[in-house]
Parts: structure tokens; sequence; C-alpha cells
């Protein structure tokens, strides 16, 4: 990537395995158990090109070759190592070296035989490389949170809807047929009103912990052969190179992630947000606090937050517990487990409820890239869309906020700016470093 600017061009199969109020079984089927290990024909396949090949945007590459109308032809990294290795892990998959590697996300762009992309990238970069593949006419994979401010996200949304794109965020929890079972169950009013939703967000897996144990080194260092350095800050500001600053850690800086909360939080909130069939709003009413990390890593740990939203319903989250959420209706609860897909009710019998013919019925799909690349030739919505990861990753946002500025705030929803703290309206939508704008 240089610092150029941007441009523009054209446009549930369910288990009946309850046991002690407990339910799990795979959330996502092997295309090979659905029949579909040969490949497609050359002019049935979408081609692909991924932008970020770190460690997720390989994994995501793997991913989408498993499918067999995919051809995945390009990727892009500003650090050369990252690239190389994405190309050859790609040639090596595909048994040609046909993969073209690009420094510049826009070139990739540029190329018409593309028809969609996938982001990859830090969060920070997250808006301003969808927002171009938007407008350069390619559909979107873009890695979760949505983007890493308000601002951006908004911008996002508008650019796809603008440009007619398909986008599906990263969230792939939202493909659990527990999940979304679950979330049945809840929007059809099985454990009755919704008075609280429990988000268990914990920060304690050995990463944290290395994270909240840092203590330097703060001098700058030597930028690594092959690191277009500047390109990866993009539009943050200017700040010396550090090899804990960059790559895998980054997401513990403010700057260019939000620590926990949004990481793992655009999982676990999205349930949430699913469950109480929220995708098109928020709550109203943030209050949080936490302890804000020291040095480099300055993110947010030990947090507590409750949002409300405007029909009273709780979010009421910590770092306690193992990672899932809790929907508790006035007749019963149930909890879903984030990044396993296990489920557990106040009743055993509440996990073997049918959702009837004229009941909400949410969906299902083998996995959330098949189910993005369905979309992709329907054009039909995919499981999540992007106002849906906005949404959600606001509410991460947003209790960040409220922990920088220590007070509650309230938030209108339509308008999205705070309208109790001009303070938190600035850091919805931080200063770009020129020449990057939406």
């Amino acid at each position: 990537m240089s610092n150029r600017n941007a441009f523009s061009r054209r446009s549930l199969l369910r288990t009946a395995a309850a046991s002690a109020g407990a339910l799990a079984f795979p959330a996502i089927v092997p295309a090979s158990a659905l029949g579909r290990e040969e490949k497609a024909a050359p002019s049935d396949r979408i081609v692909v090109g991924t932008i970020g090949t770190g460690g997720r945007g390989r994994s995501l590459n793997r991913m989408f070759m498993d499918q067999p109308d995919v051809q995945l032809v390009a990727v892009c990294d500003v650090d050369a190592g990252h690239r190389e290795q994405g190309k050859r892990e790609v040639d090596e998959r595909a048994g040609n070296s046909d993969c073209a590697s690009y420094h510049d996300f826009r070139e990739l762009l540029a190329r018409d035989d593309i028809e969609a992309v996938i982001v990859a990238t830090p969060d920070h970069w997250h808006a301003l490389a969808a927002i171009a593949a938007a407008e350069a006419g390619k559909d979107i994979y873009c890695e979760k949170p949505l983007t890493n401010t308000v601002a951006e996200g908004r911008a996002l949304v508008d650019a796809v809807e603008r440009c007619g794109r398909i986008l599906q965020v990263g969230s792939h929890e939202r493909s659990g047929a527990n999940a979304r079972y679950a979330c049945e169950l809840v929007r059809n009013g099985r454990i009755g009103r919704i008075q609280t939703v429990r988000i268990n967000l914990p920060d304690n897996d050995s990463h944290h912990e290395e994270a909240k144990a840092h203590a330097g080194p703060l001098a700058s260092e030597p930028v690594p052969e092959g690191f277009d350095y500047d390109f990866w800050l993009g539009h943050t500001p200017r700040v010396p190179y550090l090899e804990d600053r960059c790559h895998f850690w980054w997401r513990f800086q403010l700057t260019f992630g939000g620590g926990e909360m949004t990481d793992r939080g655009a999982h676990v909130i999205d349930i949430a947000q699913l469950g109480l069939g929220a995708d098109h709003t928020t709550p109203v009413h943030f209050e949080a606090r936490g302890r804000r990390g020291e040095g480099l890593y300055d993110a947010f740990w030990d947090y507590e937050f409750t949002n409300t939203y405007a029909d009273g319903v709780t979010l009421v989250g910590s770092t306690q517990g193992p990672r899932g959420l809790k929907f508790e209706g006035e007749d019963g609860w149930i909890f879903i487990e984030i990044h396993g897909g296990r489920l557990e009710a106040s009743s055993p019998s509440l996990l073997e409820e049918v959702i009837g013919p004229d009941e909400i019925h949410l969906g299902r799909s083998p996995g959330h890239q098949r189910n993005f690349l369905d979309c992709v030739r329907s054009r039909s919505q995919p499981f999540a869309p992007a106002e849906a990861g906005h949404r959600t990753a606001t509410i991460c946002h947003l209790n960040n906020i409220a922990m920088l500025v220590g007070k509650p705030l309230a938030w209108d929803p339509e308008t999205e700016q705070v309208t109790n703290c001009e303070e938190a309206n600035r850091l919805l939508s931080p200063t770009m470093r020129k020449p990057w704008s939406i």
C-alpha cells in the first residue's frame, strides 16, 4: 500500500442430543460432506483477491479455497514476508504459480477479473480498503469488527449501499447453527420477554496476559526490510516503528484496534443483536468502566458495562465467565458459548423445541464463507450484512469511548451522535492523516 488517494471505479439442521440442558454439534459442515469436493468449471467460479495476508488472511484464503467455486488469483500486503507467504500458499494449493501479489491494494482492485475481495487487514484499514473495493465494483468479505470507528462504519455502509455491493462481515458465529437456533427460540418468545443479555468477554487468554505484562521497549527500532511501515500506519498518526506495535499486537492499541472489547466483542455482542432483532439499531445509554493499559498496549482490561436499549432491555457485560452470552427472559434463559457453539438452557426441554412454520426462521448455511459466496450469486443479503456489523461495532466502540471519557453516554441511534458529551462525539471520527480520508 502507498498513501495515494483511493480511486473510484465502476461500480437448522439440528441434532437432538440434549443432555442436562446442553446441546452441541458442529456449526460448519465440510464441503465434502455436501458432495462439493469437485471444483466448478472455471467459467462458474467466483474470482477472489485478498487484501491482508497475515495469519487471519491466510486462514481465510484456505477457507475460501475449500469452496469448489472459488478461484483465488491475487494477494496483497504491505509486508513482503506476508505477501510472499500468502502467494506461496495459494500457489501450492492451486498447483501452479499463477497467484499475483501486490504491495498496493488499489492495484489489486483495478483488475476487472476480480469479483470479490477478502479484507483481512488490521482494523484501522478495514474501512478504507472496503470502501475502495465497493467503489471498484467488488463484493466484500470484511473481517470483524467492521471498522475501527463509528464514522468509518457509517461511511462503509453507505458505500456498500450506494455501489450495490454485497458485504459479509467476518463475524462467523452468526453462521453457527446452534447460535441461530437459540436466537430463533429467543425471538419466538420461548423464554418470554427478554430483560437482560449477559455478555461474557474474558480477557485472561495467554495473549491477553502477555499484553497486560508488556513493559516495552518503547524506543524506536529499525523498520524491517520489505515492510512499508508508513503505508501500514495509513491514516493514523506517524509514530516510531516498534516490532511489538505491529501485526498481531496492534489489536491492543486503541489507535489500531479496540482491545478485547472489539476483538471478541464483535462476536459475542453480535449474537446478542441477532437474538434481539436489533440489527438496525443499538442501545441508547452506555455505562462502562475498566482499567486502561499503560504504555504501548493502552486498551481496556477488567471492564464492566451496562448498555440499555430504548425498550429497557439491558446488555450487562464483564470479563468474567466463559466466553459467550446469556439471554434472560421472564420465563427462562439460554446460554450460547462463543467459539464452540454449546447451548445451555434453564430447562433441557427448551432445546428440543421445534420452530413452527409460521414463526421467525433465521435460515441456515453450511458455513460463513459459503453464505457469502451464495449471496454474491443471488444478490440477497448475507447473514452478517454491513449495517448489522456496523451496529455491533458501534456498541463496542461506544463502550470504549465511555471508558475513555469516564462518564455515561446518551446515544441517538438515528443520528449516530452522543447527545450529552462533545468530547465523546469527537472520538467517533478521529482525524485522519493526509492524504487519506473517507
